[in-house]
């Protein structure tokens, strides 16, 4: 079903979009650990607690990159990706923040072709 996107906003259109290929809602977490596996670019398998939050950690550093917040610095010798950090976030509150995160992700998922413009 295509939803028309002058009743939504992109955050909601993304979110349709996610749920209509995934089969259900997404929050922030499970968004950002899909864009981390992405990007470690691994065959599937099983992770560890630890790991599964550095593959958070890399959602969230290439979604924040464009952003002037981290910058990639390439691979590591298991081949997992590594960013540095390039200026703070400021302090936001909650509502902010979530602002800040949608924006980031709703320009990801422009950029991937996936969330058309």
């Amino acid at each position: 079903m295509k939803m028309s996107t002058t009743t939504l906003s992109d955050w909601q259109l993304l979110q349709h979009q996610l749920k209509e290929r995934f089969g259900s809602e997404m929050d922030h977490d499970a968004i950002l650990f899909m864009i981390g596996l992405q990007e470690l670019d691994k065959p599937h398998k099983t992770y560890k607690k630890d790991e599964k939050l550095e593959i958070m950690h890399i959602g969230v550093c290439t979604v924040l990159a464009p952003f002037g917040f981290y910058e990639y610095k390439g691979r590591d010798d298991e081949d997992w990706p590594h960013f540095e950090l390039k200026e703070a976030l400021p302090f936001l509150d909650a509502k902010q923040q979530n602002r800040l995160m949608n924006d980031a992700l709703i320009d990801y998922f422009k950029k991937t072709g996936f969330l058309e413009d």
